[in-house]
Order: C-alpha cells, then sequence, then structure tokens
C-alpha cells in the first residue's frame, strides 16, 4: 500500500476518466480508491499501529436502502430502522482514519430476498455474513496490502468470534478485542471466568489510560494483564 502522491492522483484520473458517461457522471471503482487511500493513511500515520474494528448505524426513513431494516444502532443506542457499517480503522500516536467498510446485510430480510436486493443494486453474488465474519474478512486484506499494524482490537461482538481468533493467530497478530464476562480462561491449570480474574488483579497491578474525551469529562480506563494459555506450545496470551 506505498503509492507517491503523483502515483495516486495519476490512479485517480484514469479511474475518474474511464468512468464518464454522456450525463457527466461518474463510476467509481470504490475498492480502487480505498486501496488508495489506504496507502495515503499508512505513508502520513506512519508503521506499527493499530487495526480497529467496529460497527455503526446510519438512521434511515425508508425501506429501499440495501441492507436497512429495524436493527439495534450502537450509534442511536436504541433499535431503529437503520443500514449497519462493519469499519476498519488504522490507529497510530500521529492520528487515526478509516481503511476499509462492508455493509452488513441482515439474512432473513436481504439475502433471502433476491428481488429487494436486485432492487437495491445488491450484486446477487453477496451472501449472508456474520458482522465479525465482514471483519475477517478485511483484517487480512489490509494485511495483505501492506499495512504495517502490529496488533488489532475490536468490543465483544469480534472478541467472542473463534474465526477472527484464528484468523489472526495464523497471522501471529497480537490482538485484544473485549470477549464477556463469563468467558471461561485457563489460568494456572484451572478454568475461571474472565470476570473472576479480572477481580484479582490488585490496583498496584493496573494501569490508568486515557482514551479520549468523552460527554463528561475524559474517559479513563484501568488495564492490567493476566497470562492465560500458559501450556500451550507456541507461548501464551
Amino acid at each position: 500500500m506505498r503509492s507517491t502522491g503523483s502515483a495516486r492522483r495519476a490512479r485517480w484520473r484514469s479511474h475518474h476518466d474511464a468512468g464518464l458517461r454522456p450525463d457527466r457522471g461518474a463510476r467509481w471503482d470504490a475498492d480502487a480508491i480505498r486501496d488508495d487511500v489506504g496507502g495515503f493513511v499508512v505513508d502520513r500515520l506512519g508503521p506499527d499501529g493499530v487495526l480497529i474494528v467496529d460497527e455503526t448505524g446510519f438512521v434511515k426513513k425508508g425501506t429501499g436502502s440495501a441492507g436497512v431494516q429495524r436493527q439495534y444502532s450502537g450509534t442511536a443506542g436504541r433499535i431503529e430502522t437503520c443500514q449497519i457499517g462493519v469499519f476498519l480503522a488504522y490507529a497510530t500516536p500521529a492520528g487515526r482514519a478509516l481503511l476499509d467498510r462492508r455493509l452488513y446485510l441482515p439474512a432473513h430480510t436481504w439475502p433471502a430476498a433476491p428481488e429487494r436486493c436486485q432492487a437495491a443494486g445488491v450484486p446477487g453474488e453477496i451472501a449472508f455474513a456474520t458482522k465479525p465474519a465482514l471483519a475477517t474478512a478485511m483484517v487480512p486484506a489490509a494485511l495483505n496490502a501492506g499495512v504495517l499494524a502490529r496488533w488489532v482490537s475490536g468490543d465483544e461482538v469480534y472478541g467472542q468470534d473463534p474465526r477472527l481468533r484464528a484468523v489472526l493467530q495464523e497471522r501471529r497478530m497480537g490482538y485484544v478485542p473485549a470477549i464477556a464476562g463469563n468467558r471461561r480462561v485457563d489460568l494456572d491449570g484451572v478454568q475461571v471466568s474472565a470476570a473472576e480474574v479480572a477481580t484479582h488483579v490488585t490496583d498496584r497491578h493496573r494501569h490508568r489510560h486515557r482514551a479520549g474525551q468523552g460527554a463528561k469529562g475524559p474517559r479513563w480506563y484501568a488495564w492490567a494483564r493476566a497470562r492465560i494459555d500458559q501450556d500451550e506450545p507456541d507461548g501464551y496470551r
């Protein structure tokens, strides 16, 4: 994903010129532009960053937009008629920016309704994929394209998915996604919940880090590490 600014501009012109129609519209190659933007982001923000996966809701009033239905939107904080997009961001101390996106298509109301998909312009080969599955497609694609990330983060939606974890382990990528408090882990040969592990961490082993500004001031989080799965032959988590 390394390209010079002049090469990116030339590529944009070629996409743009090839897409011109008599009505002066333009057909964008969204994936090609995504790759160009990704190269620009990594050039500007530097290597050894963090890949972050998360979803965002877009409230809609109608029912014709691709993927729209009544579903929970974290953006709105409630169930709304909306679209859900899964996004991949890249962050370093120099800043953060989006790298990729995938539209989430609810199984029963979209992939199972080909006429509705056709009317909304959804390609016929698009099949249902969970949000973690969309993330599992985006993260390796970014790494294969040359994004020099050191680890991956996400919330519980992604932390609970074994396939995403398996892909990251295969790539020997560090990852720090959230998991449910009742998730069982092996600690010193004993099965305990993640919540129990957190409870036994003393205050002196916690490190407070600021996670940006919130509506009520700075958002502070307390972090600690506990070594689990010690008997794994290839290391530990």
